[in-house]
């Protein structure tokens, strides 16, 4: 039998319509990924989770974007709302690290509870003077070594919780000066200038076992944005040494020209390993299929590697977690 599909789709609703269920038990997606649209109460989430699972016979992996701020898709009064992440590192300061941690775990076995196992965190962008403010206080910060510290203690919160965290957006967004849902991003930094700051977080974390693409051109080796460029594929597997599986960011955004299928195509045939279409539309998703086809043998593997790093949450007290996290979040702890 050929491998999972070679992407990841989202829902249209809160329960999972018999279109739905059909088209994934034959697309069979590799997993699945929520919005704020997909989101009611905890119960409502778990029987969802479980339907998404049982239409592709498997434990799916099924993502979330629980960043915090503008990006965040599960709210009070059911769950915790979190500052915009630069907030927070500016909050904590010299705790950012901890705070970070602190901030993913708790947010770990929120996900955990409701059937989602996979965050689309850290986010290693380097904030800068001009990044657009759809992505500025998305960042940690706007050094190499201090984003790398956070982005791994971030994601080291993450596993310990149970949740597989990804790394966005790969080799680095924080130069682009608009919205890549809206328009394409570009550099013009030099090479030397790239691996010293914004692909340096990414190498240091390139032993993370998800990661997902920037909608950005970097014309110092490419015309063609990132996602759909073989030489910017070949540089995040070679040069920063991203060995894990490799998912589109998502390919409805508008940053992309052409057809959802010849975006789709374009990824694939580049080196992306996954192509993410998250809004639920039923044309584009038979499109993403039909263009996307099934994981390769390699490929599966690469997933079967990611996906062994689920494991039981560490046993933690949540209520001692949040004291913590209050305390050094104003700065008061040492």
């Amino acid at each position: 039998m050929a491998g999972p599909g070679a992407h990841i789709l989202g829902c249209a609703g809160t329960t999972l319509s018999a279109d739905e269920a059909a088209f994934f038990r034959q697309a069979r997606p590799w997993g699945f990924i929520l919005f704020e649209r997909n989101i009611s109460d905890h119960a409502q989430v778990r029987a969802l989770a479980a339907a998404l699972r049982d239409a592709v016979g498997r434990d799916a992996p099924i993502l979330i974007d629980q960043e915090g701020g503008r990006v965040q898709r599960m709210w009070a009064p059911l769950w915790r709302e979190w500052l915009p992440p630069l907030d927070q590192v500016e909050q904590a300061g010299k705790n950012a690290a901890r705070v970070m941690y602190l901030r993913s775990r708790i947010m770990a076995d929120e996900l955990r509870e409701i059937g989602i196992d996979v965050n689309c965190l850290p986010l290693v962008d380097l904030a800068g003077p001009d990044t657009h403010p759809f992505l500025r206080n998305r960042c940690y910060g706007s050094t190499p070594d201090k984003v790398t510290e956070i982005g791994r203690a971030v994601a080291t919160g993450l596993m310990a919780g149970g949740v597989l965290p990804v790394l966005k957006h790969i080799p680095g967004h924080g130069r682009g000066t608009v919205d890549s849902h809206h328009a394409l991003p570009r550099t013009d930094a030099s090479p030397e200038e790239l691996t010293q700051t914004d692909f340096a977080p990414f190498r240091a974390l390139a032993d993370l076992p998800l990661g997902m693409t920037a909608h950005v051109v970097y014309s110092a080796y490419d015309e063609a944005a990132a996602t759909i460029s073989p030489r910017m594929i070949r540089l995040i597997r070679d040069e920063i040494g991203f060995g894990g599986l490799l998912m589109t960011d998502d390919i409805s955004m508008q940053a992309l020209g052409g057809s959802i299928g010849q975006r789709s195509v374009a990824s694939i045939a580049a080196g992306c390993d996954l192509v993410l279409h998250c809004n639920a539309d039923m044309a584009e998703m038979e499109e993403v299929v039909t263009a996307s086809g099934h994981l390769p043998p390699d490929t599966v593997q690469r997933g079967d590697r990611a996906l062994s790093l689920r494991r039981a949450p560490d046993p933690i007290d949540i209520a001692a977690l949040e004291e913590e996290l209050e305390a050094l979040s104003q700065g008061s702890a040492s």
